[in-house]
């Protein structure tokens, strides 16, 4: 009861202060369109929060960043809030939007030069630090040592990680590829793969998995974390619910796992857990149907009952929630770009990984506000845990 008591003088503490700060703000002259003129100019002066009579020297870090969050969400026009939801390619950023996030393939990286003056270029226009991120697991995914012009040793599958049986080597790992990554400006790695194969007919995973033992996995997940955390990169654990008892591909269309929830909290959720424990920055969700979970057929990037109700509720995940990739045939062959955006938000996600259209997502969000099935209020939310991660790990620079 203490606890919460607490808290709730926190966050009202926060809001009072946020309310005292914006109101000495200036309004906002122009934005990015819609939604704009309700909203404060993003230029927030955050000494006004210390000069109503409260000093910097009487808040612990998390209360100060949060402060910080609140009014730089309040500063932002719809528009920029709706954007900063969106991570995308880099052939998307030629629209001039303030996305939230740029993912690189190996199509777009040509040499070390190349990349680390593309990455600088994209950082230096965003009006907010952008996440900059890469798949880089090892094996047969990976876009930066996988190139041999580029000059970094290559790293082996994860499989042959986890038969080594020790956990060291997957720290190891981490840091190796964090060190390659980090110097060419990434801030994100898609890794590691938290999925426990189950099913020895699974086409998706593969030898990107550490393995079948759940305990195993987990500590190979939390010690590669751990690693990639201490060489300044953020992590995403992925696929949840854990695409290792799938056997059909969701890049190609369809895949189901039929597990029950009983199975899946004693197997698949272990890793997860693991990460969650290491604080992993991102959760990335599989666009897997687990039929044995959600009875409504939904796929895990959509479905509100394994986002909110599980992944949230259950495992107490607080960081962010990204989709795969929304150009994947198990979205593509049954939504639109803008009824999987809507879908995605409303089911508890904060980033769209890779829209299929931007615009298609960005006119689905903003009706969906219009018609009041989604509210700008949630958007926000999402958009204060971007700003939060950001914050914490250095991207944004107080």
């Amino acid at each position: 009861m203490k606890r919460k008591i607490e808290q709730r003088l926190t966050t009202c503490a926060v809001m009072i202060v946020v309310c005292l700060a914006v109101s000495s703000c200036a309004p906002a002259e122009g934005g990015l369109g819609r939604g704009g003129s309700d909203n404060m100019n993003s230029a927030i002066n955050l000494q006004a929060v210390y000069d109503n009579g409260f000093s910097a020297d009487i808040f612990d870090d998390d209360v100060k960043n949060s402060i910080e969050v609140a009014a730089r969400v309040v500063a932002m026009t719809l528009d920029e809030k709706i954007y900063q939801l969106f991570f995308v390619t880099p052939q998307d950023t030629a629209l001039g939007l303030p996305f939230g996030g740029v993912v690189f393939f190996a199509s777009d990286i040509q040499s070390r030069d190349q990349v680390r003056s593309k990455i600088e270029r994209l950082q230096g226009e965003a009006k907010t630090p952008l996440f900059i991120g890469v798949d880089e697991e090892g094996g047969s995914v990976a876009r930066i040592s996988g190139q041999a012009n580029l000059g970094f040793d290559p790293i082996p599958p994860m499989r042959e990680i986890g038969e080594t049986g020790d956990s060291e080597k997957a720290m190891e790992v981490g840091k190796a590829i964090a060190e390659n990554i980090k110097g060419l400006g990434f801030n994100v790695d898609f890794a590691p793969v938290a999925d426990v194969i189950t099913n020895p007919n699974n086409t998706e995973i593969g030898d990107r998995a550490f393995g079948t033992d759940p305990a195993l996995v987990s500590e190979m997940v939390k010690q590669e974390v751990i690693g990639l955390h201490e060489g300044g990169v953020c992590t995403a654990l992925k696929h949840f619910p854990g695409h290792g008892s799938t056997q059909a591909n969701s890049h190609l269309g369809y895949s189901e796992s039929l597990r029950t929830l009983d199975e899946l909290r004693a197997t698949e959720f272990l890793p997860f857990e693991a990460g969650i424990e290491a604080d992993s920055d991102f959760v990335l969700i599989s666009h897997m149907t687990a039929r044995g979970v959600d009875e409504a057929g939904l796929p895990a990037s959509l479905s509100k009952k394994i986002i909110t109700d599980i992944l949230r509720g259950d495992l107490g995940y607080e960081n962010l929630v990204i989709t795969d990739s929304m150009v994947m045939g198990a979205i593509t062959d049954s939504y639109s770009a803008s009824d999987a955006a809507v879908m995605a938000i409303n089911a508890g996600v904060d980033m769209i990984l890779i829209p299929e259209s931007v615009s298609g997502a960005y006119e689905g969000v903003m009706a969906a506000i219009e018609a009041g099935t989604l509210t700008e209020a949630r958007i926000g939310e999402s958009v204060s845990r971007i700003l939060k991660v950001k914050m914490l790990r250095g991207i944004i620079i107080k």
